[in-house]
């Protein structure tokens, strides 16, 4: 049996046995083919410098924080920028193999019945992998992020997953669809993450000697952990119709954290594969290993939780930029706090705020019993005065937030103490959440001012 070879057009000539037909003619032939697939378009290249040119000349070299957040964000695109330089390269210097000089009937046997098993291609070397894979690695991330609600552990399990694509990329050829392919390896790292570890919120307890307010207690969360906006993918996920989602795909709000963090984990993972990062019915289905009617049913009743566990005030969770009102919010409630306003920031809290802490066990339901525990601490006549404050804004999560440094009595220092992330509602602060220090590298911020 006589084919054709996809990259030269050149016969492939089979022993007439059963077994899978050869693409091509010679390794040679395999590898020109995945070049040209990954040859670059020189219009998105112009492109791509174009847009790196306007941004370096709009960059902000004061203050210090906005500089590095301004380098931070060009960082996937000079990774592009990079790939497909080293893609250029790769092609320019493909080596055209000279026809063989040794007949194919000397080397093949006519009377054999066994096919000639095609060449098995050489699996890709770490730049050709890179190239591959490291523009998913964002989104990966955030996935990770939303099925664990831990910038740590998501950014663990990115790792594991690009090591476990690593020890698998011999299979990369007989893969059509390789972000699929990364999704599959990091929603099962995820979902055997969670069959060893509970991670269901359960009810914040009462802490003795503490009023926390007579509210609800909030769900309590301890692995949780804020998400810096600079590392969220550039080209948001694909969306399906408004009718086929429980909310829009892009925010990453704890309040809708907390929400899919109550889903059970298969369920968690089909309502975000499916209505978060965009995948179709089947696709889902495929992604989990599971039946289309499974999926589907999985997706169903996540999204009647969801609907049952959100505020009812919200159908649209699309992430939105700040308005200038939340901004100058924001300026006022870091001002009160450096000046030690506590009347000042009183007025920037709704009566029925929440405060939590992850991963401490404090919470508080009302903005009387949050500033009756906080007061002590930022009196600067109280016995319990903890120090001097300052802020800088950061972006989390797609919400305001606020890195806090604090200046203990009798030193010079500001040491990094707190991120709070803020949830507005009517102009007013209707939740905080107290985040610890160690994740401020993440965010790009120094521990000392």
């Amino acid at each position: 049996m006589t084919g054709r070879c996809r990259a030269c057009g050149g016969p492939i000539e089979s022993g007439g046995g059963p077994g899978r037909v050869a693409s091509y003619c010679s390794q040679a032939c395999r590898q020109r083919a995945y070049r040209e697939r990954r040859r670059p378009d020189g219009a998105p290249v112009t492109d791509l410098v174009s847009e790196l040119g306007d941004r370096l000349g709009r960059l902000r070299l004061e203050p210090g924080i906005a500089f590095h957040a301004d380098v931070e964000a060009l960082s996937t695109r000079f990774a592009r920028l990079r790939r497909l330089a080293r893609e250029a390269r790769q092609t320019d210097s493909e080596i055209v193999t000279p026809a063989p000089v040794t007949k194919s009937t000397v080397t093949k046997s006519p009377a054999s019945k066994t096919p000639v098993p095609e060449s098995p291609a050489a699996p890709p070397d770490e730049d050709a992998f890179g190239g591959l894979v490291e523009g998913h690695q964002r989104e990966l991330r955030v996935h990770c992020y939303r099925l664990l609600g831990s910038y740590d552990e998501a950014e663990d399990l990115t790792q594991e997953t690009f090591l476990r694509a690593w020890r698998a990329r011999e299979t990369l050829d007989g893969v059509d669809n390789v972000r699929a392919w990364l999704y599959r390896i990091a929603t099962n790292l995820c979902l055997d993450f969670l069959r060893k570890h509970n991670r269901r919120p359960t009810p914040y307890e009462p802490v003795p000697g503490m009023d926390s307010g007579d509210g609800t207690p909030p769900p309590r969360l301890p692995w949780l952990q804020p998400f810096p906006d600079d590392q969220l993918p550039e080209t948001p996920a694909p969306r399906n119709e408004p009718d086929e989602r429980a909310v829009a795909g892009e925010t990453l709000e704890l309040v809708f954290l907390t929400a899919i963090q109550q889903l059970p984990p298969r369920q968690r993972a089909a309502v975000i594969l499916r209505d978060v990062a965009g995948w179709s019915a089947e696709e889902t289905a495929d992604l989990l290993g599971s039946s289309l009617a499974s999926a589907n049913s999985a997706v169903q009743r996540g999204r009647s939780a969801l609907r049952q566990a959100l505020p009812g005030r919200r159908e649209d969770w699309s992430a939105a930029p700040p308005s200038a009102e939340d901004l100058a919010l924001l300026r006022r409630y870091m001002d009160a706090a450096a000046r030690a306003d506590i009347d000042g920031m009183i007025e920037l809290v709704r009566e029925d705020a929440v405060l939590t802490m992850p991963p401490n066990p404090f919470w508080f339901t009302s903005r009387d019993a949050l500033f009756s525990f906080v007061r002590p601490n930022l009196d600067p006549a109280s016995p319990m005065f903890a120090g001097h404050w300052r802020h800088l804004p950061v972006h989390a999560n797609g919400q305001l937030a606020v890195a806090g440094y604090l200046r203990r009595p009798g030193t010079s220092v500001f040491r990094a103490q707190v991120i709070d992330v803020l949830r507005v509602e009517g102009g007013q602060i209707a939740e905080i959440t107290t985040f610890e220090p160690h994740l401020f590298a993440a965010f790009g911020l120094p521990m000392t001012l």
